[in-house]
């Protein structure tokens, strides 16, 4: 039995320590927003917070997360308001959508360390991969929520 506490909510699940985290999270816990990419850390759909760190769920063994405390998308921010979210939004920024959580938590990561990243810092950092190939609109939300955060 493992425990883990993912956006502010203690689980106990019975899971093998080497499973990854992201099946944890969405097949055991149910919260499906974080997305099963690659299965070998490159596009970064799966990305979630380890104690405000952004990482690659589906390559970290759900041991390593055991008393950490772990965000998903959908613990984000409580009513979708989180800096990053409303840029998303106003940006217009997904076409099929599907990497999408996992570009906003990596950006909020970043956020978070670097409240008003260059492009550079967005280009290192921001790995994540999109099929559809939205990265200018990607950067753009990125500098649209540095700037809605420094409002609040």
């Amino acid at each position: 039995m493992l425990s883990f506490k993912i956006n502010g909510k203690n689980y106990n699940v019975d899971v093998e320590p080497e499973t990854p985290l992201l099946w944890v999270i969405r097949d055991t816990i149910g919260l499906t927003g974080t997305k099963y990419g690659c299965g070998i850390a490159l596009c970064g759909a799966c990305t979630v917070h380890v104690n405000g760190r952004a990482v690659r769920s589906c390559v970290t063994p759900a041991s390593q997360a055991v008393g950490q405390e772990i965000t998903t998308i959908e613990g984000l921010s409580p009513d979708g308001q989180h800096p990053a979210q409303v840029a998303w939004r106003e940006g217009d920024v997904p076409e099929c959508g599907y990497c999408q959580p996992g570009q906003i938590m990596a950006a909020a990561a970043l956020l978070a360390r670097k409240p008003n990243p260059t492009d550079a810092d967005i280009d290192r950092e921001i790995t994540n991969l999109c099929r559809c190939g939205t990265y200018a609109h990607i950067r753009k939300a990125i500098h649209r929520a540095a700037q809605i955060a420094a409002r609040r």
